[in-house]
């Protein structure tokens, strides 16, 4: 568990990634930038729990990647080749060099740059692992006040488990948790109350349940990939819901926007 506050940790991790490339790329979504390192054009490090790591050269060259799709529409084969051996006249972005990497003295690397909106590490990693944060360590990590914790966990956007123990037990959570508890700290300090974040998760039980009946009949199937098929279908079908949130909300909102 990394208990640095995101400000003090020399990397970003995958949803901070995200919130600052969306200006530049609206489109981009978490499931993208894992599309991109499954098919090997990013390679970011993990930590010893799992979560991706990101440094300044990922995100450059991240951006390089994302820029040569939109500019020059060009096949995913064919950038990789341009990131290992560019064309005259492009620049190609350096390799990562991340501190557990290097052999000599290792660098500081100053992340001084938040998100737009706050964004923590990618939960659908942590999913089936068990809760491993107290509340203590929730209201540090996400920077709410215990006050707006118990009124999230009072709307039930956030639900804490029992750790088990029959004697002194207390409430645990876990990543997506802590990950609900950031997003809230954002939009508090923005001036909403906790309880107007009701309406994000029944918007999002209703989109869910949508995925589950298309989903559900392939998880059923009696072949060796369907949980593979089933994996993959889900990503597919959170990306495009990801991006048809996005654009709708964009467009709403255009009217409040200087035209370009």
């Amino acid at each position: 568990m990394n208990s640095r506050p995101v400000s003090e940790r020399p990397y970003l991790s995958i949803g901070e990634v995200l919130g600052l490339l969306l200006e530049e790329f609206p489109d981009i979504t978490i499931s993208k930038i894992r599309f991109l390192e499954s098919q090997g054009l990013i390679v970011p490090e993990r930590t010893s729990s799992g979560y991706r790591k990101f440094y300044d050269e990922d995100v450059e060259r991240l951006k390089f990647i994302l820029r040569e799709q939109r500019e020059n529409f060009l096949p995913l084969r064919v950038i990789k080749d341009r990131l290992e051996t560019p064309p005259e006249g492009i620049d190609r972005p350096a390799e990562a060099s991340h501190p557990s990497r290097s052999r000599g003295p290792r660098r500081e690397v100053i992340v001084d740059r938040q998100p737009k909106r706050p964004a923590p590490p990618d939960p659908s990693d942590s999913l089936g692992r068990l809760p491993t944060y107290n509340r203590n360590e929730i209201i540090d990590l996400s920077g709410l006040t215990s006050e707006a914790l118990a009124e999230l966990e009072g709307y039930g956007l956030i639900a804490p488990k029992a750790d088990g123990r029959p004697v002194g037990s207390t409430s645990l959570y876990d990543e997506h948790d802590l990950a609900i508890a950031e997003v809230a700290r954002g939009f508090v300090e923005a001036g909403f109350d906790v309880r107007h974040l009701k309406a994000w998760k029944t918007a999002a039980e209703r989109e869910a349940g949508l995925f589950e009946q298309r989903v559900l009949p392939v998880v059923r199937r009696r072949s060796p990939d369907a949980k593979g098929e089933a994996d993959r279908l889900l990503d597919e079908l959170t990306d495009l819901g990801g991006r048809l949130r996005a654009i709708l909300v964009t467009r709403a909102l255009g009217s409040l926007r200087e035209p370009r």
